[in-house]
């Protein structure tokens, strides 16, 4: 049996063969003696043949194919890696901010849902549309991997955003799933599936949440996911710090509902079009604000505006932090 709760200032660690306690000091090299030995056996010469050789690399390092050009050339048939469609269509000047027009409920979550439930993590299910997605360019389901193995492949990480098994969606009236409803029409389709069906038809759409929503660990992909699916806002009764800061990072709109109020003492049951109404002008709007949201069904509720600094604002303004990053760079 093994004692961790040692205090090595007072118990000893052990029995000298004179049968005498020997606490940790008595054994613990002095600097003196770590300094010889350091210099008695860490040589110049290790690092000199090291560093001599780094750029000779091996064999199968040596026999890749390294292309011409200063910028990665992406393999469209890569389905690990894949150009991320980020500044796609970027201009060199900032769009500015935008409210949302009678955006659909793409989720309608209660509390606690996390950063776990939202990323792509775990293994491929075979039905989901990241496994039709890998089928349909030659992969065997054998072959599938894992979701962090292709964290570098957007098409397979977007349609595994909101994929989790265990997720809950009031949409579905207690089935647990990653799935939704298209509202429009009523049909259950993945949310991978319902968000680009939204995005053909023009709308926008929001996730309305709970208390706590994106708590857990930080993941990048609990934003990015969201963003490449459409969503254009998350109106929760609170966030997690990180996840509400990498939710603006994206270029998405965080709301609070007010204190005592939530979905459900409101009403909402996410079977309506939402309507974000924010200033036209970035100097128009201030962190922390009062916005109006409105329904097609006649409600109206007033949320707190989740951009918390000024810097926020500013990435808002450049739709996120990648293209505020991009423009802030070719200026130099």
């Amino acid at each position: 049996m093994f004692q961790v709760d040692i205090d090595f200032e007072k118990e000893p660690v052990g029995i000298g063969k004179d049968g005498r306690s020997v606490y940790l000091k008595d054994i613990w090299p002095s600097n003196k003696e770590i300094a010889e030995v350091v210099q008695s056996s860490v040589l110049p010469e290790m690092f000199k043949s090291t560093y001599e050789a780094i750029t000779q690399g091996n064999p199968f390092w040596n026999q890749l194919s390294v292309p011409s050009s200063s910028i990665y050339a992406w393999d469209p048939n890569s389905t690990y890696i894949h150009q991320p469609p980020y500044f796609k269509g970027m201009s060199m000047d900032p769009p500015g901010p935008h409210g949302v027009k009678d955006a659909f409920c793409l989720l309608n979550f209660g509390d606690s849902i996390t950063t776990d439930h939202i990323s792509p993590a775990g293994s491929i299910h075979k039905d989901s549309p990241a496994a039709k997605y890998l089928m349909e360019h030659g992969v065997q389901r054998r072959d599938f991997n894992s979701y962090g193995s292709r964290r570098g492949n957007d098409e397979v990480m977007t349609r595994g955003t909101f994929a989790n098994i265990r997720i809950v969606n009031k949409l579905l009236n207690g089935e647990v799933g990653p799935k939704t409803i298209h509202i429009p029409t009523g049909e259950k389709l993945y949310v991978y599936d319902a968000a680009m069906r939204y995005k053909s038809e023009g709308h926008d759409t929001i996730v309305v949440a709970g208390a706590e929503y994106g708590s857990g660990s930080s993941r990048d992909w609990a934003a990015k996911g969201p963003m490449l699916l459409g969503v254009k806002a998350v109106i929760a009764k609170s966030f997690e710090r990180i996840h509400r800061s990498n939710l603006v990072g994206m270029g998405l709109i965080p709301l609070s509902f007010k204190h005592g109020e939530d979905a459900e003492t409101l009403g909402l049951t996410g079977h309506e079009c939402y309507t974000i109404d924010l200033p036209q002008k970035i100097s128009d709007i201030r962190p922390g604000q009062d916005v109006a949201v409105t329904t097609d069904s006649g409600k109206s509720f007033i949320c707190t505006l989740r951009f918390d600094t000024e810097v926020e604002l500013t990435y808002f303004e450049h739709g996120g932090i990648l293209p505020y990053v991009i423009r802030n760079l070719t200026k130099q």
